[in-house]
Order: C-alpha cells, then sequence, then structure tokens
C-alpha cells in the first residue's frame, strides 16, 4: 500500500497544514503552478515529491521539473501534469498522452476547481486536487489524501485547507494557531 499526498496551484504560498494532513503520506505528487523553489524544496524535505511545472512556473522550476509525469505505484500508472482539460475535453497534448499511454489514473491542476471522477471514455480516474494557494479564483484551498493498495485507488479524501483569502489574511491564520 502506498499513501498519496496531492496538491497543486500553490502560486508560491504553502499552507502549514499540508505537513499536517500529509505527516502520514509516503509520497506527494505536485500537480503544477508550484511557483517557487522554496515550495518544493520544503516538500522534498518532508517527503518525497513528484512534480511538474505549470504555466507560471519559471526557468528555474521549469528546469527541475518536467511538463508531463508519467509512473507506477502500486501496478497503476499515473500520468501527472498540469494543464489536462477534464473528462471530455481533454487538450489535445494531453489526449495523445492518453491514447498512447492509457494511464489509470490522470492527475493535474491548473483550473482551481477540483474533479475527482471516473473518466467515462477512457475508464482512469480523473484527479484534480483544486488550488492550494492563496492566488486564484477559489474560495477554499483544498488537498488530497488518498491510498493505492494492489493497484486500487481507495480512501480518497478532500481536505480544506481554511478560506483561500490574501497571503496578509492566510499568514494571520497561521499565525494565530
Amino acid at each position: 500500500m502506498t499513501r498519496i499526498g496531492i496538491i497543486s496551484d500553490t502560486h508560491g504560498y504553502l499552507d502549514e497544514q499540508v505537513f499536517t494532513f500529509f505527516k502520514e503520506v509516503d509520497v506527494i505528487w505536485h500537480a503544477g503552478d508550484i511557483g517557487t523553489a522554496e515550495v518544493t524544496d520544503r516538500l522534498r524535505a518532508f517527503k518525497p515529491l513528484i512534480a511538474v511545472y505549470g504555466n507560471i512556473d519559471g526557468q528555474e522550476l521549469r528546469a527541475d521539473y518536467p511538463e508531463v509525469q508519467l509512473f507506477k505505484v502500486e501496478g497503476c500508472k499515473v500520468l501527472l501534469t498540469h494543464i489536462a482539460g477534464a473528462p471530455g475535453k481533454y487538450n489535445a497534448r494531453v489526449n495523445a498522452i492518453i491514447q498512447k499511454e492509457k494511464p489509470d489514473i490522470l492527475v493535474c491542476g491548473h483550473s482551481h476547481v477540483v474533479k475527482v471522477m471516473k473518466d467515462p471514455r477512457f475508464g482512469f480516474l480523473h484527479v484534480n486536487p483544486g488550488a492550494a494557494g492563496v492566488h486564484g479564483f477559489h474560495k477554499v484551498k483544498t488537498i488530497i489524501r488518498f491510498e493505492i493498495d494492489n493497484g486500487k485507488p481507495q480512501k480518497m479524501e478532500l481536505i480544506e485547507l481554511g478560506a483561500r483569502g490574501s497571503l496578509t489574511e492566510s499568514k494571520k491564520t497561521a499565525d494565530n494557531k
């Protein structure tokens, strides 16, 4: 069994609660729009990290992380990328990868909208954890935690980290805990 934490769209902000909620995970997957190397440095110091760059990420992050990661966990083939689209509306780049690689799980970010569903056409699990940062239109910061056991994703949990607020409001909230 492998326990996984999924995060996306941090945009340079890493909520301290991530370390509490991901304490028991074996690996963290970051689905892009990391924002700063400080975010990945802190995550890598905490747990093994698999990440991709997003559209806001600069050359430093693009040099360290690819646009697409394909890997296997417990027999599940995972496709991790930032901009994918949604079931029935994947972009051409991702659609070609899906056709060729036939993943069991697709993890993406970008939309800042949580979506966990079985893709009706391809049959894989589509996972978008929403956004964990303070920049964007989302109202609540979110992450996902789940397990893969014997090739089966299970115990999927959506975790709300609180209101997005502004960076100043989020810092005040963290300081008062």
